[in-house]
């Protein structure tokens, strides 16, 4: 029984209790998989055979890990005999064994994401459905929620509320879809991902034979993760419990973030319903972090009604207090966390491997990664592609390239037919073909189409000559917008944004946010170099980028990296220095988050998920302004700041004097009638946080602008102007801004505000 020893006591009380149903509550840090691993070794220990132990994980990882940490308590061999695995690959090799009785093969096909999307572009040819309306990723999506909730393709069909959900949506034929593809699955002899568990509930269902067996078989099971399990993982596993209920659940309500793709918090919340006999065991002590941190992510989960109570603490090392990062844009949010993150590396001599940047969406990648790029500290994106990597950012580039650039031929072949123009693969093969045949540059043979030379029927020389002058027009308007103007034009034009934002699955809003980001960043270069005396042009835009995504960071393999990801994708790792940043009303939490507890609960959830990733200190960050879709906005300090107890949080350099009370007030300054402001003696400092209403803000008459006066610009806040220099329209002010330094303005550009 030594091996028992190294658990600490309701971690020891937990792995040795075996029989009935248990529930162990496991705060973040408080070495779950250690008791899971020690409770099997525990079952071996007792006799329990290896075969008769179930342990269901959500990863191929954290299955083998257990099993190579059982191995090296009780042995190889047993460690080997026991069914551990994620839900689908358990599922799968009993269905495998079991296939006749639903009317399958033993080696049925699994279809992976791209198969199923494909296998329904098909379906939705035969049948003649617009693809731009029954988009592949949105239907598969739709079938997959329905599976998932164990709705069957007719039942789907014959189920009013959920036809009348798709009528309203303008996609009637759903049901038609899902039960044709259903068949096609079925005459392939093929099932996807969602079959794996929708079917072992229709086996375990319609055969009772089974059910008994595997019943009798799986004598002990084990659920990690249990708050993330779906409906139908939640009847599987009540079903095959049933006799011996010698269940075991493993998880922690505060950390079930996956409700976008089914997941249901209610199994968690709810195991005491259904099992009135349970035994519970809470894993308070967190050895991950410091008590700074672990104490302030227990102000912030104590906000939410529905959970199950739980008192976690550490013996760790008070540790630093949280730092809180306020800058003026999401550029300058970028720079400030590269250059705190350069100071701790100096400071305590270690690698980029101990940071994580952690943010609510792909798309605030961006300004992290210039902001890095531009400090020299290497990066990874961690579950996902750098942001200019990302292909819908590809697509528009190659739009920005090709116009800049006729002659680009990579960039002619990515977007000749994207959006769907109707210029096929042939055509494009044959004019390609032609040019390298004749040693002539693609641009010039769609100058000079000529049918009999390229064998193309009338419609098709037709369409390239659309495609040709689009990109004609495209030209004229970069001479004469900025990069913002000529950008935001391209994307309009070219059916871009109009192919993402009919688009509404997970997947499609993450590419049109990723779009807005880049429109965003458009806008804040054109600002820039216009306020600089510049022209902010879309060639110039292109030579700054085409510099950052040529960087060394994409060529060091080898290096420590600081890793960046979605606080989604951050879910089970840790790290010893934590970033998270946009901490900002209706980004963190989401816009679409406020319609409802349940939501705004999962939202502060994730907040407790990311602040708890972080081992040694946590540092939090938020901006006074965003671009979104070329407007600046104002930004809103995130309610999850207001949550944490203000003992625990420290303010960097740069905002000393704003402390979190400042954050606390913002939303009362915020209702402050204007017209007693300019009344108030704090007139200036309410300004600088509340900003202006961006539609109201008109610049002032600059021709009386005089040094030693102070002004206000929309982006930079108060500033105090220095000097001036030449006449209208070339004259140009030095201006030293309180929060972003000396900036050089052009005034004819300049959009400033006298205030004194």
């Amino acid at each position: 029984m030594n091996y028992l020893d190294k658990l600490n006591q309701v971690q020891r009380e937990a792995a040795s209790e075996t029989e009935g149903p248990i529930m162990i509550i496991a705060g973040a840090g408080s070495g779950k998989t250690r008791v899971l691993t020690y409770r099997i070794a525990h079952l071996l220990h007792k006799g329990v055979d290896a075969f008769n132990i179930l342990s269901l994980t959500f990863t191929n990882k954290a299955a083998k890990e257990m099993k190579d940490r059982i191995a090296e308590i009780v042995g190889g061999t047993q460690a080997q005999n026991i069914w551990a695995g994620t839900f689908h690959s358990i599922f799968a090799k009993i269905l495998r064994f079991e296939a006749e009785k639903i009317g399958f093969i033993a080696n049925f096909t699994i279809y992976d994401t791209d198969d199923s999307k494909s296998l329904i572009k098909t379906i939705l040819k035969e049948l003649g459905l617009d693809d731009k309306i029954y988009k592949p990723a949105l239907v598969y999506n739709r079938i997959s929620s329905a599976k998932n909730n164990l709705i069957s393709s007719s039942s789907y069909i014959n189920n009013k509320e959920i036809t009348n959900e798709d009528k309203l949506s303008g996609k009637p034929r759903i049901g038609d879809i899902y039960q044709l593809y259903q068949k096609r699955l079925f005459k392939s002899s093929a099932m996807d991902f969602d079959d794996l568990l929708f079917n072992t509930n229709v086996l375990l269902r319609d055969h009772p034979d089974v059910l008994h067996k595997y019943q009798h078989k799986f004598k002990y099971i084990m659920v990690d993760e249990y708050q993330d399990t779906n409906y139908s993982q939640y009847v599987i596993v009540k079903k095959l419990a049933a006799l011996n209920e010698n269940l075991c659940v493993v998880g922690d309500d505060a950390q079930s973030i996956y409700a976008f793709r089914g997941a249901n918090i209610q199994n968690i919340l709810n195991f005491k319903t259904d099992y009135p006999d349970l035994k519970v065991y809470k894993l308070e002590q967190n050895y991950r972090s410091t008590k700074n941190i672990v104490e302030a992510a227990n102000d912030i989960i104590s906000k939410n009604k529905n959970q199950l109570k739980k008192d976690v603490w550490t013996d760790n090392e008070i540790g630093e207090k949280i730092s809180l990062i306020k800058a003026q844009t999401d550029n300058e949010e970028g720079t400030q966390v590269a250059r705190s993150i350069f100071e701790t590396k100096m400071n305590n001599q270690i690698s980029n491997g101990d940071f994580a940047i952690l943010y609510r969406t792909n798309a605030q990648s961006r300004a992290m990664e210039e902001a890095l790029r531009k400090s020299g500290i290497a990066y990874k994106i961690y579950g996902g592609l750098s942001f200019y990597h990302r292909k819908e950012i590809k697509d528009l580039l190659a739009y920005f390239r090709l116009t800049i650039n006729n002659n680009d031929e990579e960039a002619f072949k990515r977007i000749i037919n994207y959006p769907a123009r109707g210029i096929g693969q042939t055509t494009q093969d044959k004019i390609i073909m032609s040019a390298g045949q004749s040693d002539r540059k693609i641009w010039d043979m769609i100058e000079n189409l000529n049918q009999d030379t390229l064998g193309l029927n009338s419609g098709a020389i037709g369409k390239v000559n659309e495609f040709k002058e689009t990109i004609k027009s495209f030209k004229i308007t970069i001479k004469n917008e900025n990069a913002y103007e000529a950008g935001h034009r391209i994307a309009v034009s070219s059916g871009i944004l109009k192919e993402l934002h009919s688009d509404k699955t997970p997947e499609g809003i993450s590419r049109h946010e990723n779009i807005q980001e880049l429109l965003n960043g458009l806008k804040e270069f054109s600002e820039k170099k216009i306020s600089e005396g510049g022209k902010g042009t879309l060639d110039e835009f292109m030579e700054e980028i085409a510099l950052l995504t040529d960087s060394e960071n994409d060529k060091n393999n080898n290096e420590p990296k600081v890793s960046l990801m979605t606080i989604h994708a951050a879910k089970g790792l840790e790290f010893p220095y934590v970033y998270i940043v946009g901490l900002e009303e209706n980004l963190f939490p989401s816009q679409m988050s406020l319609n409802s507890r349940d939501d705004l609960e999962e939202e502060r959830r994730l907040f407790y998920v990311a602040i708890t990733r972080a081992e040694k200190k946590a540092t939090l960050s938020y901006s006074t302004t965003r671009y979104k879709w070329g407007n600046l906005a104002y930004c809103e300090p995130s309610r999850f700041l207001k949550e944490i107890n203000e003992k625990y949080i420290e303010t960097t350099e740069k905002s000393k004097d704003e402390n979190l009370s400042n954050v606390k007030k913002i939303n009362l300054e915020n209702n402050i009638n204007k017209s007693n402001l300019f009344n108030s003696g704090n007139f200036t400092k309410v300004k600088k946080e509340i900003g202006s209403d961006e539609s109201s803000f008109i610049s002032d008459d600059l021709k009386i602008l005089k040094t030693g006066m102070n002004v206000e610009h929309q982006r930079f806040g108060i500033g105090k102007v220095m000097d001036l220099e030449g006449e209208f329209p070339n004259k140009k002010a030095t201006v030293f801004f309180q929060n972003a330094g000396e900036k050089h303005l052009l005034l004819q550009f300049a959009k400033l505000k006298i205030i004194d």
